[in-house]
C-alpha cells in the first residue's frame, strides 16, 4: 500500500494525470522488443538461440555518491544469488544513471535497481524486466520528494524559488528532475530556467551535500536518500529545512534483463524474496528509510504514476 498523501497532493495529481494523454501508459517501447501480453514490458526473445546464460552474473545498483560503500551493503545478498543461481556474482559501482543504462542495453549488466525516474527508460529501451521493489515490514513502501534548503537561506517556501537557484540530480530521475518540474510548474506557475535557475548535481548525495554546504541555494531530493545519509551520520537535521514535501512514489525497482535464460531469471526472483534481512547490511542501510524485505511488483501497475508525470512532461524515451 502507499502512504498517505494530504488532499491538495492529491489534487495536484489528479491535475497531473488529467494533462497527460492517457493515464494509463505511456508506451514507447523501443522496436528491438516485443510485447506479446501488453504488459508494457520486453517479451523473453521468441528464439532461444538468444536466451543468455552468462556464466558471471554482473548486478549494478542506481548510482550514489560513494559507489564502494553499496560494494559492502550488497555483499551478503550477492553471496545469497550465489548460491541460488550457483553463478558468480560481481557488483559493479556505476557512475551515472546513462552508464547504468548503457551496461544492460550492451549485454553486459543482467541484475540491477533502477531509480524511480530512470525504470521507465530501463524498461522501453534496453529491455529491463523489473519484478521487486524495497518494502517496509508490513508492505506498505514509497518515498517523497522534498526540496530542501539550508537555514538562513530566505527561502521559506517553493514559492520563494522565484529568481533563486535550484538543484535536480539528472533528467532521468523522478524525484530529483521529473516530480519537481512539473510541480512547480502546475502548483506554484514556475518554470525552469525562467523563474528559477537549474543546476544538476548527478546524485541525491550530492544535492543534499550541496545544500548543506550552502553550494545549492535548495535542491530537490528523495527524502528516502536523505534519511539514510542522517542515518550514518553524514549530515544532520539542522543542516537544512524542508520547503515542500510531495505525493508518494514507488522507489528502486530491482529486475534483470529481459532475455536471461527463464530457468536462471526465476531463480534471480528467488534470490530477491529469500532474502534474509535480518542483522544484514543491508538492513542496516535501508533501516532508516524503512525498508526491511523485497516484494513483487507490477511494472505496469506500481509505474502508472511515473509515466503519467512522464507524459505530463511531452517525455520521449530516445531509445537510439
Amino acid at each position: 500500500m502507499l502512504k498517505q498523501i494530504s488532499k491538495l497532493q492529491t489534487q495536484v495529481m489528479t491535475a497531473l494525470l488529467l494533462t497527460a494523454a492517457s493515464a494509463s501508459a505511456l508506451a514507447q517501447l523501443s522496436p528491438r522488443y516485443q510485447d506479446n501480453n501488453q504488459d508494457l514490458v520486453a517479451d523473453l526473445p521468441a528464439d532461444e538461440a538468444d536466451w543468455r546464460d552468462p556464466r558471471i552474473l554482473i548486478f549494478a545498483y542506481t548510482p550514489v555518491e560513494d559507489p564502494a560503500l553499496y560494494t559492502q551493503v550488497w555483499d551478503e545478498f550477492i553471496t545469497h544469488m550465489e548460491s541460488l543461481t550457483g553463478k558468480e556474482v560481481r557488483f559493479f559501482p556505476v557512475q551515472s544513471n546513462a552508464a547504468q543504462l548503457e551496461a544492460m542495453r550492451a549485454g553486459r549488466l543482467h541484475v540491477a535497481g533502477f531509480n524511480t525516474g530512470s525504470t521507465p527508460v530501463a524498461v522501453n529501451c534496453v529491455g529491463f524486466e523489473p519484478f521487486a521493489m524495497m518494502a517496509a515490514e508490513d508492505g506498505s513502501y514509497g518515498y517523497e520528494m522534498e526540496i530542501i534548503t539550508f537555514p538562513g537561506s530566505g527561502i521559506e517556501s517553493a514559492a520563494d524559488l522565484v529568481g533563486r537557484q535550484l538543484a535536480f540530480t539528472s533528467p532521468t530521475s523522478n524525484s530529483g528532475f521529473k516530480a519537481p518540474s512539473t510541480i512547480l510548474l502546475s502548483e506554484f506557475g514556475l518554470t525552469a530556467d525562467e523563474d528559477y535557475r537549474t543546476a544538476y548535481s548527478g546524485s541525491h548525495d550530492n544535492s543534499i551535500l550541496g545544500v548543506v554546504n550552502s553550494d545549492y541555494e535548495a535542491a530537490a531530493v528523495a527524502n528516502e536518500v536523505l534519511r539514510r545519509m542522517q542515518g550514518r551520520d553524514v549530515v544532520r537535521a539542522d543542516q537544512y529545512r524542508s520547503i515542500y514535501k510531495s505525493l508518494t512514489f514507488p522507489t528502486t525497482a530491482y529486475g534483470i534483463a529481459h532475455s536471461l535464460h527463464p530457468a536462471l531469471a526465476e531463480k534471480i526472483r528467488e534470490a530477491f524474496f529469500t532474502f534474509d534481512w535480518e542483522g544484514s547490511a543491508l538492513q542496516e542501510e535501508f533501516a532508516d528509510a524503512g525498508m526491511a524485505r523485497f516484494i513483487p511488483i507490477n511494472y505496469q501497475q506500481h509505474w502508472q504514476v511515473i509515466r503519467s508525470i512522464d507524459e505530463a512532461n511531452d517525455t520521449v524515451y530516445n531509445c537510439d
